[in-house]
């Protein structure tokens, strides 16, 4: 009796290490780094210790999984041979998968898994080494579902703006709107940062420009006018504020005789980077926006550019906004004819 008591506390003993093995090899979490090799990498030249860590297991993470699979299998085999060996083929199979089954359920206990984790982070750095050692001889053993860190792919636009967004702290606001800003530049039409002409201010070709016509536009703010004829849908010129500086207010001169004639037009539905191209090209800082009857829609200055590619304003002129209207369509032919008009 003494004797088989013993026999059975040996079993116990036994099929209880067992079982606490593979229990805690399928509890130990072997996590990528969430940072891409080139960042730990930087950080790595930079001393940063965990940067270092992340890195050499980023190296051998596969051969990690690769051995705890190995241990598991071991285990798994043992057991059940032990299992069966003691209690027979019938009964030692149904208590082999119920043992299995059971550590896994017990694998993800919130504080097995902690305390399982605690323990091999105590020795990862002496885990790390033995498996740098073996890593050459387990190149026909690694197993397929894990593979080795590396640089994540991006596969749109779009992605990589939501990664933008989503940044956290990395990046300031100010800097968020300057990435995202500059993703959508290429595509964004000119008629989403115009200034719709609603808010347009223009004056007549005819119209006198005395003191109290100077003084107004002054206080506008506005650096430039279009110069209309009859209405805004006859743009004829491009009045300048410089050059009203020396404009003789005793003499009767009219917008039309102190305007520039030249007057660059851009379809509403332009793209901004055509756009930019296009003030690049003509040197001028104002563009008549025309929709696809030739109305006038708006005006497009370098500084509404400019903001929508750096995302955030740089100057106040243009700044006084209203919500688009809709524009109706009217087929003149003779909308913006004007003698020194050119397409940009």
């Amino acid at each position: 009796m003494y004797g088989m008591n013993t026999a059975v506390s040996i079993f116990l003993i036994i099929e209880a290490l067992l079982f606490l093995a593979v229990v805690a090899l399928r509890a130990v979490r072997i996590n990528k780094s969430e940072l891409t090799t080139y960042e730990l990498k930087r950080r790595a030249k930079s001393r940063d210790d965990t940067a270092k860590l992340n890195l050499r297991k980023e190296k051998v993470i596969t051969d990690l999984a690769t051995l705890r699979y190995i241990k598991d299998t071991i285990l798994v085999v043992i057991l059940v041979i032990f299992t069966v060996w003691e209690l027979g083929w019938l009964i030692g199979l149904v208590a082999s998968v119920a043992l299995l089954l059971l550590a896994n359920v017990v694998a993800r206990l919130g504080f097995v898994a902690h305390l399982v984790q605690k323990l091999y982070n105590k020795y990862e750095l002496k885990i790390l080494s033995a498996v740098e050692k073996l890593s050459p001889g387990l190149k026909y053993l690694r197993t397929p579902n894990i593979q080795p860190g590396g640089d994540f792919t991006l596969h749109s636009k779009e992605e990589l703006m939501h990664l933008v967004n989503e940044s956290q702290e990395i990046l300031s606001k100010d800097e968020k709107d300057l990435l995202t800003s500059a993703l959508q530049f290429q595509t964004k039409p000119v008629s989403k940062v115009m200034t719709p002409k609603s808010a347009v201010q223009s004056i007549d070709k005819k119209e006198l420009l005395g003191p109290l016509v100077l003084d107004d536009l002054h206080k506008t703010g506005h650096s430039r006018f279009p110069v209309i004829n009859r209405d805004i849908d006859h743009v004829v010129g491009i009045l300048y504020v410089q050059d009203l500086l020396t404009i003789d207010t005793k003499k009767s001169v009219t917008a039309e005789k102190a305007m520039e004639p030249h007057v660059f037009y851009i379809n509403h539905e332009q793209t901004l980077e055509h756009a930019l191209a296009g003030f690049l090209r003509t040197h001028h800082h104002l563009f008549i926006v025309v929709n696809e009857f030739q109305e006038t829609v708006g005006v497009l200055s370098l500084e509404d550019v400019i903001e929508a590619l750096i995302g955030r304003k740089i100057i106040d002129e243009f700044d006084t906004h209203e919500d688009l209207r809709e524009v109706a369509l009217r087929n003149q032919k003779d909308n913006n004819q004007s003698e020194g008009r050119e397409d940009v």
